[in-house]
Formats: structure tokens, sequence, C-alpha cells
């Protein structure tokens, strides 16, 4: 009997008995939205970090934290979970966060509690735990003092202490907090001087700023929650820097001068805590000034240099002053079209540009001052890969350190000779080598395994077309259905983004929005991505092409993507679709409209419909003030251009959106009614700008559904 069913198996499957038993899997939409850390994230050493002033680097491993020499690559174990909580009296079941301060202490943070742990002593040092609605949390750790916000008021706590440091925080006057919608690089509101000695924090006031109501449909009466959101050309918020002297419990305010709504950015400290330095950007933003402030009386010292543009300046990183006593600074700018490092001296005089190229620098993470090596990460030689280099401050020798294909996140250590390198592409999901910072490997500390390797996908491919100036090469990603067939007509998907500080085609390992469009694709769709004109990381030119007339180039590029697909034969030029969020939303409707007989169905997510109705900060850089430019204004708003909406449309939007607040979308949906045209709309009545959590499955499979019946 045995023998008669093997042989009925061979016959039904003969030479395709392979295939039966490597069947792969296809996606599913709950595992891409829900289970994508456990089931997709490339494995990667948790919490691996160097430990200061050694040769050891450190990650965590089960319940036990690893210490592994580089130079003999042996490891022990240097603490336990078990001596964390036995020290600091509690149950953690997993290692909380931490960080080296040096060959003896661990900082250990958990929510808003901070100790410090005797590696030596398996004992607590320090503990604080603050409040918790304290927000806003900044850590000087030399000191243990941490500064925090709450209810909009800035406090201290010293000695595990906490010091309510002012008063009237509230109804408009918020401390201590991110300001100028954190544009400008801002992403916090406190700065401690290089000692600790004093605390630099910004003071907004936005009292003057009109009342934007958002509704909150949760009670059964909806209740009304204001905020403030100064709109392109309207009245914006006046910010302050105040030091607070913790030694002599006294506040002064920088005298920045006015007007007073020009924007405060990029704040540091001198290395003898005598001034802050404000990168200072009138309302306009086509004009810097560097400015030096005296930290204890508050008075303007001097500008140490300036820089302006027909366009825009836009500082984003703050001066780096080299730790060797000379005052010298390093300053990043576009100045020359690319972001490049220029080193100053004390009194703001320039001593020469470190870098230079057709290419951007990204991060600056270290200096090696016994060699004068600056380290920074830059997207040299391919803008679709970031990698470490140096220059020497001396030779201005440019060493490129890391060679293999990917974007690569680096530490260096304690010593400058060694580098953690951790990296990915298209073709490796994870990597982390040890290298020497002359470039040479050493050893590869880890490599984690591809979690889609069970799984049918369809052919990734990335490449570059011309934009229509002829000469502009424009970076897309294509994915194929992994059934592909060359004679087949395909309906095709475009994913946009679009806008400035966003570059979607990168060397790197997929996210979780390219798995959607892998499953796309394995519903049958080509799928597309292009990153145009006024996307990053291209250089100034490449961005800033887009001032006055937003939507106008971008959609020219994405045009020019749309007609290569064309061409290939294989895109169904009928069933044409767009989706984006965001500036994608705009980008999104915009070609609904503009491109009616191209583009057949469209999903766009938190769309800004008119300029006019977005933030001061981000709308005027872009497209000046409404008043300054009515034609740009005019030509890139949806709302009057209604009439031309021939297919399908879904808008999505939050209920409670902050950011591209909801009357974009119903001003837009207002304008679809008066043209008796058909949209499809969708609200999320408690989220904000993104649907997250839980819900984004919902959202997903709504985009998703959407594509399927309409396209």
């Amino acid at each position: 009997m045995r023998n008669l069913l093997l042989l009925i198996f061979i016959a039904l499957f003969g030479a395709n008995s392979d295939l039966v038993f490597s069947q792969k899997k296809n996606l599913m939409l709950e595992d891409i939205f829900l289970r994508y850390s456990s089931k997709f994230s490339p494995s990667s050493l948790k919490q691996l970090q160097w430990q200061k002033g050694s040769d050891n680097y450190l990650y965590e491993s089960g319940n036990v934290i690893l210490q592994v020499n580089v130079k003999t690559n042996s490891s022990n174990c240097l603490v336990t979970l078990e001596k964390i909580n036995a020290a600091l009296n509690a149950n953690y079941t997993s290692f909380p966060t931490y960080e080296a301060l040096n060959t003896n202490q661990l900082l250990i943070s958990n929510n808003n509690t901070f100790s410090v742990f005797d590696l030596l002593k398996k004992t607590a040092i320090n503990q604080v735990a603050l409040p918790e609605n304290a927000l806003n949390v900044d850590l000087y750790k030399k000191s243990f003092r941490l500064a925090f916000t709450i209810d909009s008021n800035l406090y201290l706590s010293v000695n595990n202490k906490n010091v309510r440091i002012t008063n009237d925080g509230g109804k408009g006057i918020a401390y201590a907090d991110a300001v100028h919608r954190n544009e400008f690089g801002i992403n916090k509101g406190t700065f401690w001087s290089p000692e600790g000695n004093y605390l630099a924090f910004y003071r907004m006031d936005e009292t003057m700023v009109t009342d934007y109501p958002l509704v909150d449909v949760t009670t059964r009466i909806a209740r009304l929650r204001n905020i403030k959101y100064p709109m392109a050309g309207m009245t914006s918020h006046q910010v302050k820097v105040g030091v607070y002297d913790i030694k002599n419990n006294k506040i002064i305010y920088l005298e920045t001068g006015e007007p007073l709504d020009h924007y405060l950015t990029n704040i540091s400290w001198s290395p003898d805590e005598k001034n802050v330095f404000i990168a200072v950007l009138n309302r306009e933003q086509n004009h810097m000034w560097l400015n030096q402030y005296d930290a204890l009386s508050g008075k303007f010292v001097k500008t140490l240099f300036e820089e302006t543009d027909s366009h825009y300046v836009e500082p984003l990183k703050p001066m780096f002053f080299l730790d060797d006593k000379s005052n010298r600074f390093i300053w990043q700018s576009r100045r020359d079209g690319f972001n490049h490092l220029y080193l100053y001296d004390g009194n703001g005089a320039l001593v020469k540009q470190l870098t230079k190229g057709s290419w951007e620098v990204s991060n600056l993470p270290d200096i090696n001052y016994s060699s004068g090596d600056i380290f920074f990460e830059a997207n040299i030689n391919n803008p679709l890969e970031k990698h470490l280099c140096r220059v020497n401050l001396k030779s201005d020798k440019i060493i490129q350190i890391t060679s293999i294909s990917g974007v690569h996140t680096c530490e260096i250590s304690s010593d400058g000779k060694f580098v953690l390198d951790t990296y990915s592409s298209q073709k490796v999901t994870g990597n982390t080598d040890l290298l020497q910072t002359n470039g040479r490997f050493v050893r590869n500390v880890y490599s984690s395994g591809n979690p889609l390797n069970d799984y049918q996908l369809g052919e990734t491919s990335i490449s570059s077309l011309v934009a229509d100036d002829g000469k502009t090469p424009l970076y897309y990603r294509l994915i194929k259905p992994s059934n592909f067939d060359s004679l087949k007509k395909y309906p095709v998907i475009v994913y946009v983004y679009g806008g400035p500080h966003e570059q979607l085609i990168l060397n790197q390992w997929s996210n979780r929005t390219e798995l959607w469009l892998q499953y796309m694709a394995q519903q049958g769709f080509v799928c597309f991505t292009l990153d145009n004109r006024g996307s990053a990381n291209r250089g100034r030119d490449f961005e800033n092409i887009i001032h006055g007339q937003v939507g106008v180039t971008e959609m020219k590029d994405q045009m020019s993507g749309i007609n290569y697909l064309k061409k290939q034969g294989f895109a169904d030029s009928t069933r044409i679709g767009v989706h984006g969020w965001s500036y994608g939303g705009f980008i999104t409707t915009s070609l609904m409209l503009t491109y009616p007989e191209t583009v057949k169905v469209g999903v766009a997510g938190g769309p800004v419909m008119d300029w006019k109705y977005y933030e001061v900060m981000y709308g005027e850089r872009y497209m000046d003030t409404p008043q300054e430019n009515p034609d740009g204004y005019a030509k890139s708003s949806c709302l009057d251009k209604t009439n031309q909406l021939k297919g399908k449309l879904l808008i999505i939007h939050g209920g409670q959106d902050p950011t591209v607040v909801w009357q974009n979308s119903l001003m837009f949906i207002e304008n679809c009614i008066k043209n008796n045209k058909q949209v499809d709309y969708f609200i999320y009545p408690t989220h904000e700008h993104n649907v997250m959590g839980r819900d984004r499955l919902h959202l997903m499979q709504k985009v998703t559904d959407y594509f399927i019946n309409f396209l």
C-alpha cells in the first residue's frame, strides 16, 4: 500500500516535487502592520555600544550584558539583570535602557526613572524618580541634574530635590519645549552648559497666535480643544532664550532683539560657559546671523558671520566646538550648494572649508583629537548610500572608511581607533562589522538572518531616469509581481512623498512601507517610487527648485517616471494609481487633478490642499507668504481645480490632526460638492497627522481595498 501511494504521488507531481516542498509564503497585511517587529524586522545586537574609556563594547544578550574586548575578541558577563534589579529595587523582566558612562558606571533609565549603577560594587549610586507627568526630561550626566517640565513650567531636579524655576507657564506660554514647530533641527527646549552650571532654555509666547479648534468627539458632549496654529502670512509666536544660573537661582534673558517673530535656532554654549551662541533667522528665512551673547548679562556680544540666500537659509546643526581649548568650531552649511563642514576660529573667522563635493554631510559623530581626524557620515560617491568618512584638520585629506554598499550607521571608540559599523542594503538585511578607523576590516560582529527568506517576493530594482531638463538623474525603485510576465499588462501603483527632508530611494533593507508595496505586487500590481526634485540629500539646487511653486516640478518628475513605465510595455496606461501621505497626499491629489487622463485612482492621506492653510515656518520657507506670492499659492492650490477630477479619489484625514489641519480636506470636499464631483472620504476621529498603532492595519486595509476595487 505504501509503495502504491508513493507511485501515485510521483505520477501526480513528478518533476515538480521540488516546487511542492519549496513553496514560499505570501505576505499578510496583519503581519506587516501588527507584527512587523517580530516577523520582518532583521535581528540585531540589542543596545550595542562602546564602553567609554576602554577597548570594549557592550550588548544585551538574554539576561546579561556582555562585554567584548576588540583586541582579543574575548567576552564576559559585565552584569546580570538580577544584579540590576537587586541594586535598583526593581523587577525588570528585560534590560531597561542603559549607557556606559565609563568603565565603572552604567546609566539606567526607564520612563521617568534614572539611576547610576556601580559595576564594581553592584550598587546604585544615584536614583531619581521624576513625577509621572514630567515631560521634556534633559539629564546632565556629570552631576546628575535633570531639567523637565510640568504643565509648561520649567523644573530642575538637583540632589533629588525638585525645584520649580518658572511660574507663568500655560495658557499660551511654554517653557523648555521645542519651538518653531520643530523646524530648523529643533527637537528639544533645554541646553546644559558644558559643566552643568547653567541651563539655557526656550520660552515661547503664543498668546498672540489665533486659536485653532480641534474637536474631541469621544465624550458625549464633544469638547473643544484649541491649539495655537500660526498659518502662513499670519501672526506668529514669539520666542526668548533664558539662562538659569543654578548656583545663584537666577534667570536672565538674552537680548536677541527685534522683530520678535524671528527664529532662534541651533543653540550652543562656549566651552568656558561664558557665552551662548544662536543662529538667528529672519522670518523671511533668507538671512541668518550667528550671534554671540554673554551668558551672565544676556547682552549681545557680536555677530560671528552671516549667511544669505535668495530662496532660504535653513540652519539645522549647532556649532560643534573642538575640545582643544582653541575655541575653534565646525559649522555645517549649504552655501556652496551641498551641506559641508567649515572650520572657524573662536572669533568667527573662516579658517577653511573641510569637505567639498557634490554630496552631502549628514552627521558628525566624533573627533579624534590626538590625530586631528573629524569623523562624518555622508552620501559620498553615491546619493543612495551613507558612509563613514574622516577628514584631517591639518592635511584636509578625506578618507572613506566604510566601503561595502549600503547605508551605514557607525559608532567610534573612545580612543578613535575602532568603529562599530552597522549597515544594510537591498541585499544585506543587517550586519555589524568591527573596523579600524583606517578602514581595515577586523571581524564581523553580527549578521542577521533574512526574515523574508520564506516569502514570495517580487523582483525589486533600483535605477535612475533623467528629468525633463535633460540632465538631472532621478532615482526610482520598481517592484514587479513575483510571477511577472513581460507580455502582460499590469496596473501600476505610484507611491510618493516628494517633499523636502525625505528620501525614499536608498540602498537599504526594506522597511514597512516597502513591504506593503511588496504585498501589493503579490496582488498583481507593479509598484513604483521615485524621488523627485524637491526631496532630500541631493543638494541645495535639487531641493529649492520648488521654492514659490510647490507641486510644479514634483509633478513633472513624477510624470517622467510614469511615462518611463509606459514605455516599458508592461504597464497598463489605463490603470495607473497614486498613493501618498502629507506632502505625498498633496502630490497625489495634484496629480489626479492635473493629469486626470493619466492618473485614474488616488489615495491621499493627510493632504495639504491649499498652502495658505499650512503653518508659518514650513509654509513660508518654501512658498513665502500668501501676500508676497499670491500667484504661487493659487497655482499650487487643489481647491479651485476640483472641476478637473475624473478618476476615483479617496481622501483620508485624522480628526485631531495638528500638523495638516482638517480644514484642508474639508474645504476640498466642499469644492467637490460645488462642482458636483464625487469623491470618497474617510476620517479617523481620534488620530492626529498619521494613523498609528493597531488602527494602522485598518488604514492600510482600506488603502489596499481601494486600489484592488478600482484599479
